[in-house]
């Protein structure tokens, strides 16, 4: 299997630094981040490693899914992803991931609500994203269209 490589280049301090991330393997771009920006509610232009974990797990999350669904024996025609990743304050200094609130609606022929939700919840657990971050907390949202 592959592997894929992302890098950022820092300048400055935490508070007053910026960088940029470049998505190195497939070279689809850079982007500009900075702590006082990742901190507030307008993102203002730049990107976050919340945000590219919340890309990274919606993705994963949707591949599984898809997969999921055909094993029960339904056809994915569509699913809607949204993956919400929150930052806070960690007891022990610091910050970290306080929880990833993930949604989906799915167009899906072949399978009813519940064995749908039950692929979901499936794909929750086994998505490889998901499993890296088994420290956090994540919630499922799902329902069919």
């Amino acid at each position: 299997m592959p592997t894929r490589t992302a890098r950022t280049a820092w300048n400055g301090t935490l508070e007053t630094g910026s960088g940029q991330v470049e998505l190195s393997s497939s070279k689809v771009g850079t982007y500009d981040v900075s702590f006082p920006k990742r901190a507030a509610e307008d993102a203002d232009g730049t990107t976050s490693p919340e945000e590219l974990v919340a890309a990274a797990h919606s993705s994963c999350f949707a591949m599984q899914l898809s997969a999921l669904i055909a094993t029960a024996g339904g056809t994915p025609q569509s699913l809607e992803v949204t993956a919400d990743v929150s930052l806070g304050p960690d007891p022990a200094g610091g910050f970290r991931l306080t929880g990833i609130a993930m949604t989906v609606v799915g167009e899906v022929e072949g399978l009813d609500e519940a064995s749908f939700v039950q692929a979901a919840e499936d794909a929750k657990a086994g998505c490889p994203i998901s499993k890296a971050l088994t420290g956090v907390d994540i919630t499922l949202k799902a329902s069919l269209a």
